[in-house]
């Protein structure tokens, strides 16, 4: 999978089928419409692209800030050459593309892309003012050589409510990551770096990998989760816990992790956990000795959920 961070980075002399969208999360809706472009573009001997944007037009449009996506641009690349996809092209979201023509951005994925066909959802929109709607972008391409295929929307259990990345960051951060994993076709991660924290984990019995998270990814809701961590190629239970650790007075919200039958040294080394199980809140126990008893009950529960399958 190549993935370039400019549309006129690249020229593809390879003929190419097209979609273009946000694809935060890389959800199940998504799965579906990409899904397609990949099979139907891999049929006809063309490469499947993917045109995606960053920063969120949300966040340049709406103002919105702090923790909003749901992947990094690194990570949904990464989700979408795992289902095939052969470019990746994350494009800067900024004045000029948000006051692009419709008919310009095309001939710009003619030019760049070599893009013979466009798979997007039947609502889709491009270009100013959002003029280029699918009933336009088809008459162009009548004109210009290239081919629009819609696609109906992936909808919850068969309802008018479709999928959605921002219905995911809702559950996400009300806890409930057994509905925002079932939405997004996964279970919900983050990765980062560990860092040193202040070791109180290490003292009581229970040492942490202190996670180092983007700080514009969304969080689930602080409480303690049981989940996988992956390490290299290596994966292990863990249970960790988001907060910000009241027991100790603490103010800082960190995601901590105890990996299950680990003792090794992994500072500045890269992990992903996925949020598999929401087993409770975050409390402010009233000694140390209530808390390990809890910490060895987080552990069991979630050592137990974990293996069955979790």
């Amino acid at each position: 999978m190549i993935h370039v961070r400019q549309l006129d980075s690249i020229q593809l002399d390879k003929p190419s089928m097209v979609t273009i969208g946000v694809f935060d999360g890389v959800h199940r809706g998504h799965q579906k419409l990409i899904s397609q472009l990949v099979e139907e573009a891999h049929a006809a001997n063309r490469q499947a692209v993917v045109l995606t944007f960053h920063p969120h037009p949300d966040v340049v449009l709406g103002g919105v800030t702090g923790r909003y996506y749901l992947t990094s641009p690194e990570q949904r690349a990464e989700l979408l050459g795992d289902m095939g996809v052969d470019v990746v092209v994350t494009h800067p979201f900024n004045t000029e593309i948000r006051e692009i023509r419709a008919a310009s951005f095309v001939d710009q994925l003619i030019q760049y892309l070599n893009m013979t066909c466009l798979r997007v959802g039947k609502d889709f929109t491009l270009g100013y003012q959002r003029e280029g709607n699918v009933a336009y972008l088809t008459e162009l391409g009548n004109e210009k050589g290239y081919e629009v295929r819609p696609i109906e929307l992936l909808t919850l259990n068969g309802d008018e409510e479709r999928i959605s990345s921002s219905v995911i960051r809702d559950l996400l951060q009300s806890g409930d990551v057994k509905k925002a994993n079932d939405l997004l076709g996964r279970p919900y991660s983050v990765s980062g770096e560990v860092i040193l924290g202040d070791q109180r984990g290490r003292t009581i019995g229970f040492p942490t990998a202190n996670m180092s998270i983007w700080d514009e990814q969304v969080l689930p809701q602080q409480g303690v989760y049981a989940g996988w961590v992956t390490l290299g190629d290596e994966r292990f239970m863990a249970v960790s816990n988001l907060g910000v650790r009241p027991t100790f007075d603490g103010q800082t919200l960190s995601l901590e992790a105890h990996l299950l039958d680990f003792d090794r040294d992994i500072y500045g080394e890269m992990l992903t956990f996925t949020f598999e199980h929401r087993l409770r809140s975050e409390k402010k126990f009233d000694g140390l000795e209530s808390l390990k008893a809890q910490l060895n009950q987080d552990i069991a529960s979630g050592r137990e959920l974990l293996s069955q399958g979790g």
